[in-house]
């Protein structure tokens, strides 16, 4: 079976959740050319191998998926960004085009089972709809739902995932773009651990991600967004996650458009003096 991995020596090692093929590893190329990918079955393995001190597990950068345009966010790696000492430094947009994907000389009228991500799955309703007798089968990765119907040489099976997908375990693509909506899109989060040196924010960065905890108490999330408004900087995301361990607290997740410049440094001074905690997830190049 052909396994197409970018692989030339020195390149930048870059931990991806998902097994080769998957739509990250496609947003880890187009971000860092000629990455090595080290495919990860967990996202908290992602994690790890960023701040791990052995170098036969230590990668150099991660790419995560943080936000679909159809599906919402990636809660997991919100938590993640927050709890771990690392810096996002760059943001990136990939059109999600799903296709059915199956061994050599497998036809669609011999498919009675197709396997894929769950959320893969449910953006691809109008396919079962108007294949009754085809039945959608969750499984963990698209990637890996194609590298399992290669491996197992499943006859009768089908896989939705990327076209970089089939070209990794050598499968037929079948159809093309059978997503229900066209404008799936999904955003990309290039992540570095920072151990104890400074955050690298690279140029033309104009982006910036921020989480910060606030006291129960009247008017205080109006108070913690006026330090934006007040100096005309506008916000393009807010969310808010629990607090684990503690129920019915929240952390709030922002995204604003401005880098490092005064007018931000001023009001993320400001947010520290109103707020339980603070922290600056990234700043970056917007996509």
């Amino acid at each position: 079976m052909k396994r197409v991995v970018s692989s030339r020596a020195g390149s930048p090692r870059v931990a991806i959740q998902g097994e080769l093929g998957a739509f990250s590893h496609e947003a880890a190329e187009r971000m860092v050319p000629g990455a090595r990918i080290v495919p990860c079955t967990r996202s908290l393995e992602v994690f790890d191998r960023l701040g791990t001190g052995s170098a036969k597990r230590s990668v150099d950068v991660a790419v995560i998926p943080i936000e679909n345009s159809l599906a919402g966010s990636v809660l997991e790696h919100f938590d993640l960004l927050l709890s771990r000492n690392v810096f996002v430094q760059k943001e990136f947009r990939l059109r999600i085009v799903h296709n059915l994907i199956a061994g050599p000389g497998v036809k669609l009228p011999d498919i009675r089972r197709v396997y894929s991500h769950p959320v893969a799955l449910d953006q691809c309703r109008d396919f079962f709809r108007l294949h009754p007798k085809i039945e959608p089968v969750p499984y963990y990765d698209t990637a890996g739902s194609v590298k399992h119907l290669l491996v197992e040489d499943l006859r009768d099976a089908a896989a939705i995932a990327s076209r970089r997908a089939a070209d990794v375990y050598s499968g037929q693509i079948l159809r093309t773009g059978i997503e229900d909506n066209k404008q799936n899109f999904t955003r990309f989060f290039l992540v570095q651990s920072l151990g104890k040196t400074q955050p690298k924010v690279l140029p033309g960065a104009n982006k910036t991600s921020i989480a910060f905890a606030l006291k129960n108490v009247p008017g205080a999330l109006f108070k913690a967004l006026s330090v934006f408004a007040l100096r005309d900087i506008s916000l393009t995301k807010i969310e808010s996650r629990p607090v684990k361990g503690r129920p019915w607290e929240y952390v709030f997740y922002v995204d604003l458009l401005c880098g490092s410049n005064p007018a931000a440094a001023n009001a993320l001074r400001h947010l520290e003096e109103i707020t339980e905690f603070s922290k600056v997830l990234g700043v970056y190049p917007a996509a």
